[in-house]
């Protein structure tokens, strides 16, 4: 099974720069999208039959919203982490057989910190939501996670450290969610790779020298580990700030790890 994750930083705009052609030649089970940027009505995408699409708009035009296109028709849809609605549509948790999909756009704590307080507190519910479903079959989240975890995954950890992404918080905020029982499955079978970012600036140049960080992620429950099969960055593909990240995974797999 094959699941892909993308941060689109608009569809619209992205439909417009190779998203067809990607989707096509990426044939992906499960397709993810963060940042839509869209009310409902405003696209209308040709995937095809065989793809069910569940999408969570945000209240404030043109902001954040994620999407969902799957080939499996889940059990069961939850837009947001919480009974009430979610005004900035961030996530959207599709229930398979053998798994939870949550995929999420998780908050920025802006160039000044501004948000650095409710994007902690709003971690803390966030984990508080994984581990619940957890308790119940495994997860697999996806998305643009907002942060670098360790040094590697970032072009330049020192003259960034403190700056929005890789504060001291941020990351040990990803170290608790790991430490909880989740594998970043890139790392799993890529430790050491150096120089394999999901996210570049817009600046000038940056993307040509590869300036960029690794913020985009799939991770697992831990009990899903031997099911995978490889985790991987499309970093040549255009069309956003962000790449697509993909996952593999066996498809009797999850089964197999609910009743483990």
């Amino acid at each position: 099974m094959k699941l892909v994750s993308w941060n689109v930083n608009g569809l619209r705009a992205c439909v417009n720069k190779g998203f067809y052609d990607y989707f096509k030649a990426v044939d992906a089970d499960i397709f993810c999208l963060q940042e839509t940027k869209l009310q409902e009505g405003q696209i209308i995408l040709e995937l095809g039959d065989e793809y069910e699409q569940y999408w969570n708009y945000a209240e404030k035009k043109g902001y954040s919203g994620t999407a969902v296109f799957t080939r499996v028709k889940p059990l069961s849809v939850r837009y947001g982490i919480e009974e009430d609605s979610e005004p900035e549509g961030r996530t959207l948790t599709l229930e398979f057989e053998g798994f939870y999909l949550v995929n999420v756009y998780t908050p920025n704590a802006k160039r000044d910190l501004a948000r650095l307080g409710y994007r902690m507190e709003w971690e803390d519910r966030f984990r508080s939501y994984l581990l619940e479903l957890d308790s119940r079959k495994p997860v697999i989240v996806c998305g643009d996670l907002n942060v670098a975890h360790q040094e590697i995954d970032l072009k330049n950890p020192k003259s960034n450290l403190g700056n929005a992404g890789f504060t001291p918080e941020e990351r040990d905020k990803m170290t608790e969610l790991l430490g909880a029982g989740f594998v970043d499955t890139f790392r799993h079978f890529y430790p050491d790779r150096e120089n394999v970012y999901s996210w570049w600036s817009y600046m000038p140049k940056v993307r040509e020298r590869n300036v960029g960080w690794r913020i985009d992620y799939f991770l697992s429950s831990s009990r899903l580990a031997p099911h995978l099969l490889d985790a991987g960055i499309d970093c040549h593909v255009m069309g956003s700030d962000h790449c697509p990240v993909l996952l593999d995974i066996a498809e009797t797999a999850t089964r197999q790890a609910q009743t483990a």
